[in-house]
């Protein structure tokens, strides 16, 4: 048996995944990011230059009676948390309507390189931050997204995470990657977050599960 370690994944074998930068959660949406827009030019310079071969991308894609709105629940308020299948569920604001303004990827960014994109969220009964597995169902079970498999198959075994919003569906997208495998990074500066307070959190969080936190500038080097 060979005790030499494994080669580290090249760049080309690593796909960004890009989440959720759609219009709900940028300046005036109905779940607005602060300063979630800033990452928009920096994102789309690297979207364009090729420093990946794979780009894919998440879509929070909601039926209006889903569960994790606060309208579903009254007299709950937004941002409220109650028990959903014996898991803490967050309400929030209606937001990512499917077929919705609020719901479209931003125009600054170039789509067009992106070869897949995942709606997730479909499931009126089911909240989805990960892109590669649902929130737990009335199951108990975390259904798969099918992004797993689509990347294993384009030959993917690193993914680099970037997106909205980091402390939900960034955090959970790259601790299910690296759960799943994938060599995963985050790219910080490419990501905002929800609470600006949970930053420590955040960090200790993708640290315990193996996920490398970079800044987007270090991919020139």
């Amino acid at each position: 048996m060979s005790s030499r370690a494994p080669a580290i994944p090249t760049i080309d074998r690593a796909a960004l995944v890009i989440v959720d930068v759609q219009l709900d959660f940028l300046p005036d949406g109905a779940l607005a990011v602060a300063g979630g827009d800033g990452i928009l030019a920096p994102l789309a310079t690297l979207m364009r230059s090729g420093v990946f071969r794979d780009l894919v991308a998440t879509q929070d894609w909601h039926p209006l009676d889903h569960v994790s709105f606060a309208s579903q629940h009254p007299p709950r308020r937004a941002f409220e948390t109650i028990s959903l299948y014996g898991h803490e569920q967050i309400l929030w604001p209606d937001h990512c309507v499917a077929g919705s303004r609020g719901a479209a990827l931003h125009p600054a960014l170039p789509w067009e390189l992106v070869r897949a994109i995942v709606r997730k969220g479909t499931d009126p009964a089911v909240d989805s931050y990960s892109a590669f597995r649902h929130n737990y169902d009335a199951r108990g079970a975390r259904p798969p997204t099918g992004l797993g498999g689509y990347l294993r198959d384009c030959g993917i075994d690193a993914v680099y995470v970037c997106g909205l919003a980091r402390d939900f569906c960034v955090r959970a997208t790259a601790e299910d990657a690296a759960d799943l495998g994938f060599r995963t990074t985050v790219l910080w500066d490419l990501t905002q977050p929800v609470a600006a307070s949970s930053a420590t959190g955040v960090r200790l969080a993708l640290e315990r599960a193996g996920v490398e936190i970079l800044d987007s500038a270090a991919l020139a080097h």
